[in-house]
């Protein structure tokens, strides 16, 4: 079975993200960098279980809640020079592809479950 491409595409932001967000400052490491870590991993764990769930529109739109966590959890890093402008760009292109990609998933979904 290939890989769906928002779960390539997460996966893809995890390798990309998880070490940046590892070289935080202590100060900010412990609260801002581990839940932003803890929730790219959520997300992803979502998106492999709706994957395989006969009922996936229950599993996928409370991941669009975490995708808008992790939306701001990163301007957050911008705002307190947490990191670089063209960082931020790039990881606020790859969350809105995987938004997107969330999104036309939720709407197949709602679709399907009409009669």
């Amino acid at each position: 079975m290939t890989e769906l491409p928002i779960v390539q595409k997460t996966y893809d932001l995890i390798k990309w993200y998880v070490p940046i967000l590892n070289r935080l400052p202590h100060s900010h490491k412990f609260n801002l960098g581990d839940r932003t870590i803890a929730g790219l991993y959520d997300l992803l764990e979502g998106l492999i279980q709706a994957r395989y769930a006969k009922e996936k529109l229950g599993l996928l739109e409370p991941l669009n809640a975490k995708l808008d966590l992790l939306r701001h959890q990163t301007r957050l890093m911008l705002d307190f020079d947490l990191m670089k402008p063209d960082r931020y760009e790039y990881a606020g292109k790859l969350i809105a592809e995987i938004g997107y990609q969330l999104g036309g998933w939720i709407d197949q979904q709602k679709r399907k479950a009409k009669p």
